[in-house]
């Protein structure tokens, strides 16, 4: 057991007093060094000696202020010389302040005394202690990132319901379909007919009109041959081409419906 001096524990280790410092204890010679750069500024650390020891901020006393802003300044100093010009500037005008105090005090050539040399320092602190607690507030604030951070939903909406687009092969093997039916109902009448197009687009058109869907099969007759049909499909694909009709599917292999892609007037 170390010897105890003054009955008086140092420190404590894993929470057993230490009386006396151990002999092997190791101290980094930079421990101790006080970092000026906490402070924002010369005058973030003159209005920090002013509020620790409660000075007067309108009736400063200049003596003591500069003897405790020098001490300060000399520990960066030899260390940071950037950091250390802007406080040496302070310095400066500490000590400036501090010897014109020490004069005897000059009337004006009203006869009115002159101003305090403090004033000008007193109203920039003033003016900067107002700063610094506007942005305290302000820090308060929850911000985000910092604070909370915001909730991302999406939704999708669409004031139309969108189907999925019809495969190529879909209506390749749906035209398959419809054309092995035709084939059942043939009549072996030869016949010559001119066949249009743009009057079978006009068709289809008068039988999707005032109707939400229409099945695809529903636009073919099988019984008008296979002439009138392909017509017809060659008619459709115009129409789908000239973006006149929406061709949908509401799944794979579900049945394929037609309708308007526009609003009749």
């Amino acid at each position: 057991m170390p010897e105890v001096v003054d009955n008086v524990a140092v420190a404590r280790l894993y929470g057993e007093p230490l009386f006396n410092v151990p002999q092997d204890l190791y101290i980094p010679p930079d421990a101790l060094e006080i970092f000026l750069e906490a402070f924002e500024g010369p005058l973030d650390l003159l209005l920090y000696l002013i509020r620790k020891q409660n000075f007067n901020i309108l009736d400063i006393p200049m003596a003591a202020l500069t003897r405790q802003y020098l001490a300060y300044v000399d520990e960066i100093r030899t260390r940071n010389l950037e950091l250390a010009a802007e406080y040496l500037l302070m310095a400066a005008m500490l000590i400036e302040i501090k010897s014109r105090m020490l004069l005897p005090p000059r009337k004006t050539a009203e006869g009115e005394e002159a101003e305090d040399p403090r004033a000008e320092l007193v109203r920039r602190l003033q003016e900067y202690e107002q700063i610094k607690l506007a942005a305290a507030q302000l820090g308060a604030v929850p911000q985000a990132g910092r604070d909370f951070f915001r909730a991302q939903v999406h939704i999708e909406q669409s004031l139309q319901p969108r189907f999925p687009d019809v495969e190529l092969s879909d209506l390749q093997q749906a035209w398959a379909d419809i054309l092995k039916r035709a084939k059942l109902v043939q009549h072996h009448r030869i016949s010559r007919e001119e066949l249009s197009v743009r009057e079978h687009m006009s068709l289809v058109l008068k039988t999707l009109q005032g109707r939400r869907f229409v099945e695809f099969e529903q636009l073919f007759d099988p019984a008008r041959g296979v002439a009138v049909m392909v017509v017809t499909f060659i008619a459709l694909l115009e129409l789908a081409k000239e973006t006149l009709v929406e061709i949908t599917q509401a799944e794979a292999f579900a049945p394929i419906y037609v309708r308007l892609a526009y609003t009749p007037s």
